[in-house]
């Protein structure tokens, strides 16, 4: 097996997963596929849907079908030559409490099959449950984990090494390092159902983050039981290549209507607000008239086409560069997944080291929200860290942000400051001009042509948060240049007070010689002359 990773964004990745069977697209979902009950076929999924890869239960399959599936391989028992992937039984020990398989027969069984991507048989941690239980599951999970190399025989098949913890981050940590150095080709991250059932998502963000700062980044993370569409945006962005999910068809079974930012009752639906082959085909009131076995099957085929083309907008978010407008948007979709994209800011140094620092697009940012996103937290971190203004520069003109873009370009700031350097002559040096603009907060009239400090639209008026914001960067940037002099040249919109009272404070704490002028209903010479006479102030 092999993963090449062909484009990225934050976290998310479009990558290229080879297996014995045949090459998947990443990130993919692998519908769960019972194979006892099967209302919808692989081959049905395959053909009409373009299911690339899906996931069955090796324990299922021997206990009800041990000798066929040896001799016919999982692919010709479910009638699907696309890539399979096997788990290992081990969501029956988190239902049921045990299983009576020994772990490496299951090993042997997969290989038997002929599966293409095989799990070992972990413990699973569970929900709710002690730190002392917790810990005892990971060390099992390790120990099943470092036997499978000594008893595998198949060199072709791709291995999956699984994450436990649950709920317990140091021990998801752990587990994560530990099972890391295992030459596993993919890993995953158990427990997560019960997070997302209770729309936990914060708690799922620190799971899926504990894992995956600790295991190797050149390996695909399997999310197990990733449910519903309306998360994977936020999945993707943390890292998540894999997704399995029963719940196309468990939901369908209880008549619910998968949508991209919900699940919708089938009764209480006058209109399908989809365009897939179901909808356009049938109304609410004709498939709920259809007999139940097929409407089941027409909601669970629905259900995927929903899926399925989520994760495909997805992957052109990524390939834009714009997979934090897409994950944002998502999140106004429910007030639990708002609230854990708020909760990405305890990451947030993380995901800058790992974006791309360049992109072929410009960014939309909305509110506050979109101050964790990793553009801004680079820019942030780099003027304070990687950033010093010109040597002879002792005075800061600060000017506030203008709709022209770059702001040094602009016809109001341009013919102000132009006329300013023609009267200082020789003494221009020592003037030193920036723009205190959101979301970035300081921007060098030098580096304003930088991506993407002029490739971005903002939305005004600017919310009370990113105002503060803004102002706490130009306190940082002020109190650590060393300026002599401080004038800032103050506009009603869209920053009030606010900018020229935290510039204020920063400028007295540190004996920084402060003015502040007003633009309003001034022509540009006059805003010229009175900076000038700040400058030669005292």
């Amino acid at each position: 097996m092999s993963f090449e990773v062909r484009e990225k964004d934050i976290l998310g990745r479009i990558g290229r997963l080879e297996t014995k069977c045949g090459i998947v697209e990443t990130p993919v979902l692998l519908p769960v596929i019972n194979p006892r009950i099967q209302p919808l076929k692989p081959k049905d999924m395959q053909e009409k849907l373009g299911c690339k890869a899906l996931i069955t239960n090796a324990y299922i399959l021997k206990k009800h079908y041990a000798k066929e599936a040896v001799e016919k391989g999982v692919h010709k028992i479910l009638d699907y030559n696309g890539v399979v992937m096997t788990d290992s039984g081990a969501y029956q020990i988190l239902i049921y409490g045990d299983v009576q398989i020994d772990p490496e027969e299951i090993v042997h069984f997969q290989e038997q099959i002929d599966t293409d991507i095989a799990t070992i048989l972990d413990t699973p941690t569970g929900w709710k449950v002690s730190k002392e239980y917790a810990e005892k599951t990971v060390k099992k999970t390790l120990h099943q984990a470092k036997r499978l190399w000594k008893i595998k025989t198949r060199p072709d098949i791709a291995w999956v090494g699984p994450v436990q913890g649950g709920q317990h981050l140091t021990l998801v940590a752990k587990s994560a390092k530990e099972i890391g150095k295992l030459p596993f080709q993919i890993h995953a991250l158990g427990n997560p159902t019960a997070v997302m059932e209770q729309y936990l998502f914060d708690v799922l963000v620190d799971m899926i983050m504990a894992a995956k700062i600790n295991l190797p980044l050149e390996r695909p993370l399997h999310l197990f039981g990733a449910g519903h569409p309306f998360m994977f945006s936020l999945a993707v962005a943390l890292g998540c290549d894999m997704f399995d999910s029963a719940a196309y068809i468990l939901y369908a079974r209880e008549g619910r209507y998968m949508t991209e930012h919900g699940t919708a009752r089938l009764n209480e639906l006058e209109y399908f607000p989809c365009s897939c082959p179901i909808c356009t085909r049938n109304s609410p009131a004709d498939l709920l008239a259809k007999p139940r076995e097929e409407k089941q099957r027409l909601l669970a085929e629905h259900n995927l086409y929903v899926s399925f083309a989520e994760l495909r907008r997805i992957k052109q978010a990524i390939r834009e560069g714009r997979l934090w407008e897409h994950l944002e948007m998502h999140a106004h979709s429910h007030p639990a997944l708002l609230q854990a994209v708020k909760h990405l800011k305890k990451y947030e140094d993380y995901l800058e080291k790992h974006s791309p620092v360049t992109k072929n697009c410009g960014l939309f940012f909305y509110n506050s929200v979109s101050l964790n996103r990793p553009e801004v937290v680079r820019h942030r971190k780099r003027i304070l860290e990687r950033y010093t203004p010109p040597k002879d520069a002792n005075v800061l003109i600060l000017l506030p942000q203008t709709q022209t873009k770059p702001f040094s370009k602009s016809r109001e700031w341009r013919s102000i400051i132009a006329k300013v350097r023609r009267e200082l002559d020789g003494k221009s040096k020592q003037i030193h001009v920036c723009t205190y603009a959101a979301p970035f907060g300081i921007v060098p009239n030098e580096l304003d042509e930088v991506y993407p400090l002029s490739q971005h639209e903002v939305a005004v008026p600017l919310d009370k948060e990113t105002i503060q914001y803004v102002g706490q960067q130009v306190q940082a940037y002020v109190t650590k240049m060393g300026y002599k002099k401080v004038i800032l040249l103050e506009n009603n919109e869209p920053f009030g007070k606010t900018i020229t009272n935290l510039c204020r404070q920063a400028c007295r704490k540190n004996g920084i010689s402060f003015l502040n002028l007003h633009r309003k209903n001034k022509t540009d010479k006059t805003v010229a002359q009175e900076i000038l006479d700040a400058i030669k102030s005292g």
